[in-house]
């Protein structure tokens, strides 16, 4: 499983922390049971915006002179 990435670490950690916020503060529950469903439901929602964050896309290298193809090499002088 490759390493998760700043941006997708820092929008899990936001998501987590204004979900919470948000859903304790419209629910206004005071129970234990409450926040802690309040709390998993921040946390999954959290893994999930952060594995739903687009990778970047590795960057293309360019060709070359041993892979490029005989018509595209240059001459090299010594």
């Amino acid at each position: 499983m490759p390493r998760p990435t700043a941006a997708q670490l820092a929008y899990g950690s936001c998501t987590v922390i204004f979900s919470t916020l948000a859903m304790l503060l419209l629910s206004q529950t005071s129970s234990g049971l409450g926040v802690t469903v309040i709390a998993l439901a921040a946390l999954a929602l959290g893994l999930l915006v952060a594995m739903t964050v687009p990778l970047p896309k590795p960057r293309s290298v360019a060709p070359s002179a041993e892979t490029a193809p005989e018509s595209e090499r240059v001459p090299t002088t010594l």
